[in-house]
């Protein structure tokens, strides 16, 4: 996990990190317990969760979240970046629409340079998955 946030943090930010996510590491750099009972994290209402995320956000954004997700045959889980801003997108005759537009398309861009960077280093995101699975139905296939 460390690693996860260390690819996220780089590429979000490139430089000086925001107080609030230097406190959020300082708090989970000091925790002892069960690494996501932090309080840093959020989880989701299932049991066992089933997504725990940190609202780390981006230089231009500060709601877009590291998400840790269950895959949906729930052998494990996976790291996804969660953009945050497609539930608020004012609506197409709104003045700052296009502006909201064009902030949205930048999330989704650093999202996917933050999932790639996770791929590239070997740790689990969803699109690896999407991969795994394809070439073993491939391979089932031939078979």
């Amino acid at each position: 996990m460390h690693q996860a946030i260390d690819v996220y943090l780089k590429t979000a930010y490139e430089g000086d990190l925001p107080l609030r996510v230097r406190s959020q590491l300082k708090v989970l750099d000091a925790w002892h317990g069960k690494f996501y009972n932090c309080s840093v994290f959020v989880s989701d209402q299932t049991q066992p969760p089933e997504r725990y995320y940190i609202r780390f956000g981006n230089k231009q954004y500060p709601h877009m979240k590291l998400s840790v997700e269950l895959l949906p045959n729930g052998d494990r889980y996976v790291y996804r970046v969660d953009t945050h801003d497609r539930h608020c997108c004012p609506a197409p005759d709104a003045r700052e629409y296009n502006e909201f537009r064009q902030l949205m398309e930048s999330n989704q861009k650093l999202a996917e340079k933050i999932e790639a960077a996770w791929d590239e280093a070997g740790l689990p995101t969803f699109k690896g998955y999407l991969r795994e699975d394809l070439k073993k139905r491939q391979a089932a296939m031939q078979a």
